[in-house]
């Protein structure tokens, strides 16, 4: 018994020595577990409910078509401008021909309102000088009828004569006033027949160009609808093309995550797809302004019975580096983890309301038509306008000349006076 007892002696003391120990180990783990959670972990906000985002650009037509040929299917990688799908083109062309036939119509009629307006104003200065030459022989019979040497007859008809002028003289004044009105203040490019004319060239045109439906961007094709010898309409979903080299994450925080939170903080990303010997470096690019994923707890006990609490979870709007998407692509539907670091958000508005002046995405695969268009119309009309045509010289009544007693100079003889538009006079 005596030799047991110092055996069981040495045994506490070694026991409370290992747990003495053991607290030491614990006191200085948590203490440098408290250092580091002070120093960084506290900065650091991450989550594994992540997944990789996207634009998925769907394609579908501006016109009805029937398909006639199919250029991509599905999982291929398409540039941007090549043609994916191609509609029966016949109707489109005969329409194009027949606009543009109706604008060349269209230049040469109102070339020829220029011309009229020129040979009318030519028919205003006949008509005066016919006026003045009736006016002329009026006054002389008037002077021999006072010595009798002219009957009274004569004098009559030379004052018909002079009536007659005058009231052909006002309709060929009131002629040239219609036709300038149909060209007064455009050119023969701005004339309003011309510009209706080259509009339908212009919708002809777009028409036909939109028969061929090409990729608004590069990417993978995906979702082929499309089969051959189908009847699409406008806005039917043919398929679609994702750009890979534009994606994004979406990360979804619990909202105690969030108070820290601020745009342009960086963040840490790891795909499940890689492991974690590859990371995305990226940056919080904006958050959900709606009604985040529900996110249920364990079930607890109160006094009342079982409850669950229910905690919100916020999507986070995460922008990648392109050159790390380049090296190691994501796809859309990818988990990832994210990590993002709050430091030094104090200063910041967790919300910043800032509009942005630029399109966040644009394409320039599609924007050549226009510019087509307009140079086809700029051909045909230049096709069919004339020279420049010269504007002839205008007249007013003779001067000297006086109207015999009782008559007066019709007030339209002003409008022969007008001289012509400047468009008349540089058509080229």
């Amino acid at each position: 018994m005596s030799t047991q007892k110092p055996k069981v002696a040495s045994n506490t003391i070694r026991r409370w020595r290992w747990l003495g120990v053991l607290a030491a180990i614990l006191v200085t783990t948590g203490a440098v577990y408290g250092a580091y959670w002070a120093q960084v972990l506290r900065y650091h906000q991450s989550t594994d409910d992540a997944y990789v985002g996207g634009n998925v650009v769907q394609i579908t037509p501006q016109i009805s078509g029937t398909v006639v040929a199919i250029g991509a299917d599905d999982t291929q990688f398409v540039k941007a401008a090549q043609p994916l799908v191609r509609l029966d083109p016949a109707d489109a062309r005969v329409a194009l021909d027949q606009a543009e036939a109706q604008l060349a119509r269209t230049v040469r009629d109102v070339r020829n309102l220029y011309a009229t307006s020129s040979q009318l104003a030519a028919a205003v200065q006949m008509r005066q000088t016919e006026l003045g030459a009736a006016q002329s022989d009026l006054a002389r019979r008037q002077r021999l009828g006072a010595t009798g040497a002219v009957s009274g007859e004569e004098l009559q008809h030379a004052a018909d004569a002079v009536k007659t002028a005058q009231a052909e003289l006002i309709a060929a004044q009131q002629q040239l006033a219609a036709n300038r009105a149909r060209v007064d203040g455009t050119t023969l490019q701005d004339h309003p027949q011309v510009r209706d004319a080259a509009a339908a060239v212009r919708n002809a045109y777009l028409t036909l160009e939109r028969t061929e439906l090409a990729a608004p961007v590069a990417g993978f094709v995906a979702r082929r609808n499309v089969q051959l010898g189908q009847r699409v309409s406008p806005g039917t979903a043919l398929m679609a093309v994702v750009p890979l080299d534009q994606v994004w994450v979406d990360a979804n925080f619990k909202e105690p995550q969030l108070a820290h939170m601020r745009i342009g903080q960086q963040v840490l990303l790891t795909a499940d797809l890689y492991g974690g010997h590859v990371s995305y470096h990226g940056t919080v690019a904006g958050f959900g302004a709606g009604t985040g994923a529900a996110f249920s707890l364990l079930p607890a006990q109160n006094a009342t019975g079982n409850w669950i609490k229910i905690v919100q979870r916020v999507p986070v709007r995460i922008a990648l580096d392109p050159r790390e998407i380049a090296a190691h692509p994501l796809q859309i539907g990818l988990s990832m983890k994210a990590d993002v670091e709050v430091r030094g958000a104090a200063g910041g508005a967790r919300l910043p309301q800032v509009a942005s002046n630029q399109p966040a995405w644009t394409t320039a695969a599609t924007g050549e038509s226009d510019a087509k268009a307009d140079a086809r119309v700029q051909a045909i009309i230049v096709a069919n306008q004339s020279a420049a045509l010269p504007a002839p010289t205008a007249h007013a009544l003779p001067a000297g000349e006086a109207l015999p007693a009782g008559e007066s100079r019709p007030a339209s003889h002003l409008v022969a006076n007008v001289p012509l538009p400047i468009a008349a006079r540089h058509l080229h």
